[in-house]
């Protein structure tokens, strides 16, 4: 379905960064897409308007009560000159979820992926063609209503902003590269009964200190453990795990103390094509110590839209370090990578059905 939103071309235009030296979300586009809502009117005057600031009252409740949800997902640049998104409508439909949770308003999806399509054929020439490249896209939603009182805002703004990147982790040449994990013991990212499995603000605001405290220890992310026992494995800093021991591929259930990743999802359902076990369960960070020290622990690797796939070549684990795959990237986690870029990018054929151009 097509939707005509409002557009205002910007009179200045910017400079495109150079495509060989991009950073991860240090750029922004010359449009971005601006929606309203009202309970009088629903979402309503969707538009694209020229990049720049936001006006709010200091009292907007997304200051003072965090009603803010986000999204993450990328356009990319295929062969042919086509430009493509990965699975959008389930963005569209986590989006709903975090609304929900939070009591912000859901979107229609037809109308959360038109803005999605329209946004980004506006800012196609933004859109890069090295490997390794692709653009951002970055769907919020904020309370924008002025009070001071506990209870859900009346008016909210939806707002789109692009920004062509480079690969999230600064890896000569792009591709795989070992990552140093961190095992947090003591603080938590979510509890049942929370909002682990919702992509707002506050769990990663949350999780900021932990993540200090991981590169401190000389390590890239944090390993994240349950809130009650300490003890069983759960997400690898904004990324779902996954830990191949026995040949069978293993990472923790949705039950709504993790985010349920587009790129997971993905992960799943390719392995279940290949043929590989994979099981959605609970798994204990000692037992992964022990199939790390007994051999049967082959890989760990993370899944999520800005790295795809992210190997992890160690783990220090209280006062031990665990080496995963000799310290190296592991060959499922390569061939994950590697099916997943490919029909991200219309190098490799899309046979699941996953992709949609613009």
């Amino acid at each position: 379905m097509k939707h005509d939103f409002k557009f205002e071309k910007t009179s200045n235009p910017k400079q495109k960064p150079n495509p060989d030296t991009l950073k991860f979300g240090k750029n922004f586009t010359d449009h971005m897409f601006l929606m309203n809502y009202s309970t009088e009117k629903g979402w309503h005057d969707g538009r694209i308007v020229p990049y720049g600031n936001l006006s709010l009252d200091p009292a907007a409740a997304v200051f003072h009560y965090g009603q803010e949800a986000f999204e993450g997902m990328k356009a990319y640049r295929t062969p042919d000159g086509n430009v493509r998104l990965f699975r959008p409508y389930m963005n569209a439909a986590r989006s709903n979820a975090s609304n929900a949770r939070i009591c912000m308003p859901e979107i229609d999806c037809e109308l959360f992926v038109g803005a999605i399509k329209a946004l980004v054929d506006t800012e196609r020439d933004w859109i890069p063609n090295k490997p390794n490249t692709s653009l951002y896209i970055r769907p919020f939603i904020i309370a924008d209503d002025p009070f001071l009182g506990v209870h859900p805002a009346a008016t909210y703004l939806f707002v789109i902003i692009c920004s062509p990147v480079g690969p999230y982790y600064d890896i000569p040449g792009g591709g795989l590269a070992p990552a140093k994990i961190y095992v947090e013991c003591e603080y938590v990212r979510a509890t049942l009964g929370g909002v682990g499995f919702a992509k707002v603000g506050g769990n990663y605001a949350a999780s900021l200190l932990a993540q200090m405290r991981a590169v401190s220890e000389g390590c890239a992310q944090v390993l994240w453990l349950d809130a009650i026992e300490h003890s069983y494995v759960e997400e690898i800093g904004t990324s779902n795990a996954f830990f191949v021991i026995n040949g069978e591929v293993i990472t923790a259930p949705l039950l709504g103390t993790i985010l349920p990743g587009v790129t997971r999802a993905s992960v799943i359902e390719l392995l279940k094509k290949w043929g590989v076990k994979i099981s959605e369960r609970r798994l204990k960070i000692d037992d992964v110590a022990l199939a790390a020290k007994d051999g049967s622990l082959s890989e760990i690797f993370a899944s999520g839209t800005a790295a795809v796939i992210s190997p992890v070549g160690e783990i220090k684990y209280k006062d031990s370090k665990i080496t995963i795959a000799g310290g190296g990237v592991g060959p499922l986690a390569q061939r994950l990578y590697d099916t997943l870029y490919g029909i991200q990018t219309g190098t490799i054929k899309d046979d699941m059905g996953w992709t949609i151009n613009v």
